[in-house]
């Protein structure tokens, strides 16, 4: 599937209807899903016919494109139970099949999980300070390929750090620097839309 497609058909993914400040969502664009799962599967290989899981998957985008893109098997993992409803008509409407599980990933012994590759855009830990590197640090714990994920440009170096130096990452690497726009959708937000720095990263457990 060329990049193109894959854009339009995130694109016309459903998203949040009645996004939760406290957990931090916000929906992960089509222009930056796409380029990431193609990226993750074009130069690394890391995709098709992988186990792949999306931790924090809100409506599904990135399993979703890991499923079209070939994954042998995909686990959406989210601790709310409405947007994995929406992730689900996702599924339905694109004739995927997807496994959901929703659950806390902090709280969960997730560890045994036989996952190749996971993928995931974590909160960013502006409400939850912290929760971004829990993320982080799980999914070095469960990946025995690799971890994709977004992070916040401005915490670069925290994150190559933390990843090499407290989680035991082998490899730690940004492959881009993309741009996040966060839409107007709570209530604090004074401008339409936002432009955030965001780091895609690969990690090698």
């Amino acid at each position: 599937m060329k990049l193109k497609q894959l854009e339009g058909l995130l694109g016309g993914l459903e998203q949040f209807s009645q996004p939760k400040v406290e957990l931090e969502q916000y929906p992960t664009g089509a222009h930056i899903a796409s380029r990431m799962i193609y990226t993750a599967e074009s130069s690394y290989e890391d995709i098709s016919g992988k186990i792949v899981a999306d931790f924090g998957c809100g409506c599904g985008t990135l399993g979703i494109a890991s499923a079209l893109l070939g994954a042998e098997h995909v686990l959406g993992i989210d601790v709310d139970s409405e947007s994995l409803e929406i992730a689900g008509e996702n599924v339905t409407d694109l004739e995927l099949d997807i496994d959901f599980l929703q659950c806390d990933i902090r709280a969960s012994n997730l560890q045994g999980l036989l996952v190749d590759t996971i993928v995931m855009n974590p909160p960013f830990g502006t409400r939850k300070k912290g929760v971004d590197m829990d993320f982080l640090s799980l999914a070095l714990k469960v990946a025995s390929r690799a971890v994709y994920s977004l992070h916040k440009t401005s915490t670069r170096e925290h994150i190559r750090r933390a990843a090499l130096r407290d989680y035991n990452a082998k490899g730690a690497e940004v492959l881009c620097e993309l741009r996040y726009d966060v839409p107007q959708m709570y209530k604090f937000h004074k401008k339409k839309e936002v432009d955030i720095a965001v780091d895609l990263w690969r990690f090698v457990p």
